[in-house]
Formats: C-alpha cells, sequence, structure tokens
C-alpha cells in the first residue's frame, strides 16, 4: 500500500507541471470549490445544440419522463414539454453547483408557450422552478423566483430574473416544467446562469421587502378598522352567532357553504349549523374567517354542540372538531395555531364548551373551521357562538408555566457510555445470572407513552425517574407501526422513534439498567410483528442491556395457536358471505397468526442472543401451558424467562403461575391496583389496593419473581403516578417506589 501511494504522489507531481490545477484535482478524482467568478455561464450546453453521443437529446441535461422532445427549427435545437393528457407532470431536471462566494445569480432564457390552458390549481402552468440545495442536499431557504407563464405568448420571448443565493446554497435545482397543466406545449431555448454583484438584487429585494410590508401594514388596518366596527353590542367579534338571521330563508347569513354535508336545521324555533358525513374518510368542513380588532391580545370562545353517531376514523383525528387558524396581513397561517377542540365520541344532547387562546400582536383575522374530520360517519351539530376579546394575563402565565413544566421534563440525550453498562445477562435453570455468574434479580417499572404516542415528550423522563425510584430494569413498551413510521403522523419512516428508543436505552444502561422492550400488540403474532423483531433484534443485537418481550398479552387463542401459530377466528354478526370464496371468507373472519415459535425464531435468526420474555395466555395472565409442554425452543439463545401479568380482579395465583415457577424463571411484566376502578369488570371483584398491593408485593418477593410495576404514566390504570411532578399515588406508586427500595412486604394470604 505504501508503495502504491508513493507511485500517486509521483504522478500527482508530474501532472502538476502540466495540467491545470482544476483539471489536476479532477484526473485524482479531488474535489475543488469554484470561486465565484462574474459573467461565467454555469450552465453549459444552455443553447441546447451540443448533442455527442448523438441519443437525440442535448448533453447535460436530464431526459423529460414523459412529453419532453429535443425539436430543430431552421438549423436552431431547443426543448419541448408537451403535455399529452391533463394533469401530467412534465418536467427536465438539473442540478448545478453554485461558485464559492456568490451573492447572486441571473437566469436568462427564451420560451415560447402555445396551446396553454391552466390546471386545477393557480400554479398549474409553464414554469421554470428552482430550489436551492446545502452541502447536506436538504432545501436552503429563500428560494429564487420561479418564472412563470399562465397564457400563451406572442412566438419566442426573452425571460430574465435575478435573485439573491441565500448562505449555505450550494446546489441550484432547476426544473423546466409543464405543472399539471390541462393542455400546452412550453418550448425552452438558450438558457443562461451567470453570478453576478449582488448589490443592486440587495437593494431591489430591500425595497420590494419594504414595499410589501408598508401594503400588508394599510391591509392590517383596513382590516382591523371593518373589524371594530363589527363588534356586536354584547362584544363578540362574530356576527349572526345563533345562526338566526337569513335574508334568503336558506342559509344563515355571514356563514359560508362547506362543501358536501352541510344543512341549517330547526328545533322548536331554535336554528342552528349541522354537518353531516356518510361516506367514510369524507371531510365536511365549515370555513370562516373573521377579521380581529386593533389590541386583541386573547379571545375566548363559547358555543354549544351536539354530537352525534360519530365513529371515528382511521387516525385518532379523525373525528368532530373545531380547528382555528390565525393570519398576518399577508393572510398567511401563523405558526403554532390554537390547538383544536374535539370529541371521539357521542355527546349527552347539546353540551356547552369553550377554549381561550393567546393572539399574536401580527394577527390580523381568525379562521373557524368546524369539521367532521374524516371520520367513518357522524353528525356535528353547532349553535351560538361567541368570540370575545379577553384578559391575556391568565393564559401568558399559564404558557409560562407550561413552558417551564417542558423545561423540567426535557431530558437530555446521552452518549452510549459502556463502562457503566450491565453485563449481560442469561438464564440458568430458574435463577438469570450475568456474565459473572451473579444472580440478578429484574425489579423496575413499565415507562408508558410510546404505545399509544409516535411522540412522546415525558417518556426519557419517565425513564429516568423510574431508575431513581431504584430500578433495575425499564419496561418499554412500543408498537411496530412507529418503529416503521406506519402512522400517518409520521413522516420520517420511524427515525425519530427509533432514535427516542436508542435515548432511552443509552439513559438506562448508562446508569447500570436493563431496558425490556416490548412490542405492546394483544390476541396473537402477526407476520408483522415477526418482521418488527427482524428488525430491532438486528439493531440491538447483543446489547447487554436489551431484554425482548415477544408480545404483550395473547388471548382468546389455544396453547397450540399460541405457540406454533394457525387460524384466529374474529367472526361478527351474521353471516351473509355465503357468495364469497373461502379465501375472501377466511380474510373477513380473522386471521393467520405466526404463532410465538416464530417471534423467537425472529429473533434468533438476526444471530441475536439477548433473553426474550414470552408472556402466557389470558392476557398473559395464564402459564399453566408452559408446564403442560408448550414450552418454546430458544434455539442457542441466552435463554427464556416466562412473562406473567396480574391485577387486583385475577385469582387463582397458584394455578395460573405456580407450576411454570417450579422450572423456569418468571417477570411479572404488568401488574397493580388503582383505587378508580375498570369499567369493563364488575366493581365487587376488584379487590381494594390497600390490600392486594402489599399482598402481592410479598407474593413476588417470596417466590423471587422478577417484575415491572404498570404504569409510570398518570392516565393509565393501574397508575403509579398521580401527575407530571411523578407523585407517587398512595394506593400503588409508594409501594412500589417502597419495595424498589428494599423494603420487604409479607404475603398475609393467596388469591
Amino acid at each position: 500500500m505504501t508503495r502504491s501511494l508513493h507511485s500517486l504522489s509521483s504522478i500527482g507531481s508530474a501532472l502538476r507541471r502540466l495540467i491545470p490545477s482544476a483539471l489536476l484535482a479532477l484526473a485524482l478524482g479531488v474535489a475543488v470549490s469554484q470561486a465565484a467568478d462574474p459573467g461565467v455561464d454555469l450552465l453549459k450546453n444552455g443553447d441546447l445544440e451540443m448533442d455527442g453521443n448523438s441519443d437525440q437529446w442535448p448533453d447535460d441535461w436530464s431526459k423529460a419522463k414523459l412529453g419532453g422532445s429535443w425539436e430543430a427549427e431552421e438549423g436552431n435545437h431547443f426543448i419541448r414539454l408537451k403535455a399529452g393528457e391533463p394533469d401530467q407532470m412534465i418536467m427536465i431536471y438539473r442540478e448545478i453547483p453554485i461558485p464559492a462566494g456568490a451573492g447572486a445569480l441571473e437566469l436568462k432564457f427564451r420560451a415560447r408557450v402555445s396551446g396553454i390552458q391552466i390546471g386545477t390549481s393557480p400554479w398549474f402552468d409553464a414554469r421554470i422552478m428552482m430550489d436551492f440545495l446545502g452541502a447536506d442536499r436538504q432545501v436552503v431557504k429563500p428560494g429564487p423566483p420561479a418564472p412563470n407563464f399562465r397564457k400563451d405568448t406572442d412566438g419566442w420571448v426573452e425571460k430574465d430574473v435575478k435573485f439573491l443565493v441565500p448562505e449555505g446554497a450550494k446546489i441550484l435545482k432547476f426544473m423546466p416544467t409543464l405543472f399539471k397543466v390541462t393542455a400546452g406545449t412550453f418550448d425552452i431555448d438558450n438558457l443562461s446562469l451567470t453570478v453576478i454583484d449582488d448589490t443592486e438584487v440587495k437593494a431591489a429585494a430591500a425595497a420590494k421587502q419594504e414595499e410589501a410590508a408598508a401594503k400588508q401594514s394599510q391591509k392590517a388596518d383596513a382590516k382591523r378598522a371593518k373589524a371594530a366596527a363589527n363588534v356586536q353590542p354584547d362584544g363578540s367579534i362574530i356576527a349572526n352567532g345563533n345562526f338566526e338571521a337569513s335574508k334568503n330563508n336558506e342559509w344563515p347569513d355571514g356563514w359560508p357553504h362547506p362543501k358536501t354535508g352541510g344543512s341549517w336545521p330547526a328545533e322548536e324555533g331554535n336554528h342552528f349549523l349541522r354537518l353531516s358525513s356518510t361516506t367514510p374518510g369524507e371531510m365536511v368542513m365549515l370555513y370562516r374567517e373573521l377579521d380581529l380588532p386593533t389590541g386583541v391580545q386573547a379571545l375566548e370562545l363559547k358555543w354549544r354542540w351536539r354530537v352525534t353517531g360519530l365513529k371515528k376514523g382511521a387516525v385518532p383525528w379523525n373525528d368532530a372538531r373545531i380547528l382555528f387558524k390565525l393570519k398576518d396581513a399577508a393572510g398567511k397561517d401563523i405558526p403554532n395555531a390554537p390547538g383544536p377542540v374535539y370529541s371521539q365520541k357521542d355527546t349527552d344532547g347539546w353540551v356547552e364548551k369553550s377554549t381561550r387562546f393567546l393572539v399574536p400582536e401580527n394577527a390580523v383575522s381568525l379562521v373557524l373551521m368546524p369539521s367532521v374530520f374524516q371520520a367513518q360517519a357522524g353528525t356535528l351539530d353547532i349553535d351560538d357562538f361567541s368570540i370575545k376579546p379577553t384578559e391575556p394575563g391568565p393564559l401568558i402565565a399559564a404558557k409560562a408555566a407550561q413552558e417551564a413544566a417542558d423545561k423540567k421534563l426535557y431530558v437530555a440525550p446521552e452518549e452510549p457510555n459502556k463502562a457503566k453498562w450491565p453485563k449481560e445477562l442469561h438464564v440458568d435453570g430458574k435463577k438469570v445470572l450475568d456474565s459473572d455468574g451473579r444472580e440478578v434479580l429484574l425489579q423496575g417499572v413499565n415507562a408508558g407513552g410510546l404505545e399509544t404516542l409516535a411522540t412522546d415528550k415525558h417518556i426519557m423522563r419517565s425513564a429516568l425517574v423510574g431508575m431513581e425510584w431504584g430500578s433495575n430494569i425499564i419496561r418499554l413498551p412500543v408498537k411496530e407501526e412507529f418503529w416503521f413510521g406506519r402512522n400517518p403522523i409520521q413522516k420520517d419512516g420511524g427515525k425519530a422513534y427509533r432514535e427516542t428508543v436508542d435515548n432511552i436505552v443509552n439513559l438506562v444502561a448508562n446508569r447500570g439498567g436493563y431496558v425490556l422492550l416490548d412490542l405492546h400488540r394483544f390476541r396473537a403474532p402477526k407476520p408483522e410483528h415477526a418482521e418488527f423483531w427482524k428488525d430491532a433484534a438486528e439493531h440491538y443485537k447483543n446489547h447487554p442491556a436489551v431484554l425482548f418481550d415477544l408480545f404483550n398479552e395473547p388471548h382468546d387463542i389455544s396453547w397450540e395457536v399460541w405457540k406454533n401459530g394457525g387460524f384466529v377466528e374474529e367472526k361478527k354478526g351474521a353471516d351473509e358471505s355465503a357468495f364469497l370464496s373461502d379465501e375472501e371468507k377466511a380474510k373477513n373472519s380473522g386471521f393467520q397468526s405466526v404463532g410465538m415459535q416464530a417471534l423467537l425464531d425472529a429473533v434468533r435468526s438476526t444471530g441475536a442472543k439477548n433473553i426474550v420474555i414470552v408472556g402466557g395466555l389470558g392476557w398473559s395472565g395464564d402459564l399453566s401451558g408452559i408446564a403442560n409442554g408448550y414450552t418454546l425452543d430458544d434455539k442457542g439463545g441466552n435463554g427464556i424467562i416466562y412473562g406473567w401479568h396480574i391485577y387486583n380482579w385475577h385469582k387463582d395465583w397458584q394455578g395460573r403461575v405456580m407450576a411454570a415457577a417450579e422450572k423456569y424463571p418468571i417477570l411479572v411484566g404488568e401488574f397493580g391496583a388503582d383505587e378508580k376502578k375498570v369499567n369493563f369488570l364488575p366493581v365487587e371483584i376488584q379487590e381494594d389496593p390497600y390490600t392486594w398491593v402489599p399482598d402481592m408485593l410479598g407474593f413476588l418477593q417470596k417466590n423471587g419473581f422478577h417484575w415491572t410495576a404498570w404504569c409510570l404514566h398518570p392516565k393509565a390504570t393501574p397508575v403509579l403516578i398521580s401527575d407530571w411532578e411523578y407523585t407517587p399515588t398512595p394506593f400503588w406508586g409508594e409501594f412500589a417506589r417502597r419495595a424498589l427500595k428494599g423494603e420487604k412486604f409479607e404475603m398475609k394470604k393467596m388469591r
């Protein structure tokens, strides 16, 4: 290798004497940063005449995927973009390096547009789109203007546009386009792009910005004056908020018609507005924009609504809701809009609603958008809107308090510190040992949140608090949908979600603890769950601090299906499927489970030996089958711990777990009791937590079971904490924390 490098150096020395430095760099594969040289054309073959490879397309220009051709008239070549049918995107694409130090660019070109019929949106025309990219290939703003044509030109026309280059821009994306037009032809020729002095361009941009600001200020003043004149006698800024006034007796004055699903009914002489959706996924929305008077710093909105027949859609926000936007004088949305008010279930008749929010200084209008938001079905009735300015002080104080709370919740990500990581674990009979042969008893809490939200701002703090309570393991419920970024709210393929899990692993491992990654799913394993474990196990393969809980709570299947997979029936309602094929009937009535062994096989197929936790049947509350031949084959891993879940309404502790515990280690992944009774079970079978919790902790300690208490989230049940100050609940959290600190409890009786 040394000899080869020496030879390369000799060649480089010889080349330096023969060719210019830039060409030398190109020959050796070394990138050279071209300095800005005013007047030099950056667009090679801008006249479109060169075709060195005779492919009937000009050199250095990418071919259009459709609708592009290289034409000639009287010996002069040009590119033609032609729409073959409506709504097509016909484009040629080119990336142009920007010289270092370039402050402004000038684009010149000739264009000819004929037969143009613009599309369904104002920007569906003939245009040259451009974007700046940085060194990381992310878009750099502000971008260049897009010279465009919305009507035919009178033959060939010359165009010239100058624009500034923002700091950090390294590449110009250059895209002549027929943008989803109905019809038309766009001919372009004689393109040039040159670096120019930015002084004149900056001055023009500043003057234009100043002029626009003056116009916006005048527009804002006019809107605010109009709003002040329209204030109602009761101080409300919305006219006809009770929906009674109507000049045509067909629709309330001042309220725009929704595109679909709107009506104006009356009950006992009282009119209201109704939004109804009968088509799944349909957006039924009313849009009203209101100007704001001068000096409004906060608003209070009050109204009545009634929700009936609501069936939520595919994502959480597919419900009945009112959305809000605030706009500036230019009509642009102001960031951080007020939060929506929504209902995800039917109301008990008409109910009073209200909300308050701060109004930024640059806001000149408020947009109201009552809607049945892509639900499967539902009706939203609204009435008696009142919108009045209110005192901003309490809202400002609340905002400051929330910001302080968010700041307190924040836990910075940490780099891995392997010197502090715990030792790798393995199963030896009924014991769990570390790599030094010392027995380890795993005790901790569930840090919930990532199983319900792809972005949970509390989860890092929850994991940290769990460790501070004395845990040596944190059970982390996750969802494969979020892991792969398949939820509609995710736009990054799950990258941020996976990074959050990584951050929690680092946080816990750096404090000598373990993370139990729990796939928080129910009923029976599906192929997508095996897919998850192949990916997650590869990611955390043989990480000493990570254990795998394969499937949260299997239930309502046989032990055979639990272990080896099989058809899981989900048949509902009357059988009206006689006309379907057998395959279609199967799809409609259930699914094919892969079984728990397949999940374990998916993990081991990656080479990951991490300990796995395997929950039994009955929502993981029954391990009787494990003692009766339904154990899994670990296939060379570090061992299996069988998982058990138990709550204060479960009986027969002996029959559910003790036979399996004679042979295998047990981890109680979820347990606890709550003062608030669950509504899906009879109240009388739910034991008081003050008697149940000490006995259960004593039972676990007596038998040497590993455990993770449910759950470190104030909206969970059973609940370990009462608020996001992480105050332990007296009936459950305080007991769990005392046990984690080493206190021993007496089991007074079995259940």
